[in-house]
């Protein structure tokens, strides 16, 4: 066992286990942040994306030895109250169907909106490719990025 400090959503957190264990299941066991989901284990589904200095990673397979000098974003640090606009997007056009996948869906959509805040069609595929959804959600998640797109867009013009 080892000790690693982690910088997660902005706090904080010492754990103590092995510098192998994936950090998934360091979130999930040892801090209590579930919305990371399990999915395959592998890194082929990306329910379990998070962000590492802000580029998508998938949690299954990181280590937390990785991890501890890097900063960690789950769902439950994109934002506490639902307010970021991939969050608004899929809840006003109902984009999840079960839902298991949606959290690796949204935090792959927020690494690409970060990057590019107006995403077409194509950049929106390129970047969601590896993030698979069992119930066949994809133009949903589509239209879902591009109304995010435009809520960033209204309050970037709200503000200047």
């Amino acid at each position: 066992m080892s000790k690693f400090t982690l910088q997660v959503n902005g706090r904080s957190h010492e754990v103590d286990v092995a510098p192998e264990t994936p950090l998934l299941w360091v979130l999930r066991d040892q801090l209590d942040l579930v919305g990371t989901k399990f999915g395959c284990g592998i890194g082929q589904c990306a329910a379990c994306t998070v962000h590492l200095d802000g580029a998508p990673a998938r949690a299954c397979l990181t280590p937390v030895s990785a991890a501890a000098s890097a900063r960690v974003t789950t769902i439950e640090g994109l934002s506490a109250d639902g307010s970021h606009p991939l969050q608004k997007a899929w809840c006003e056009l109902d984009v999840a169907q079960c839902g298991y996948c949606q959290a690796g869906q949204i935090m792959s959509a927020a690494a690409l909106l970060a990057r590019n805040p107006n995403p077409s069609d194509g950049d929106i595929d390129d970047a969601m490719a590896a993030n698979l959804c069992r119930c066949a959600t994809y133009f949903r998640i589509r239209a879902g990025i591009h109304r995010a797109a435009e809520m960033a867009a209204a309050d970037r013009e709200a503000k200047a």
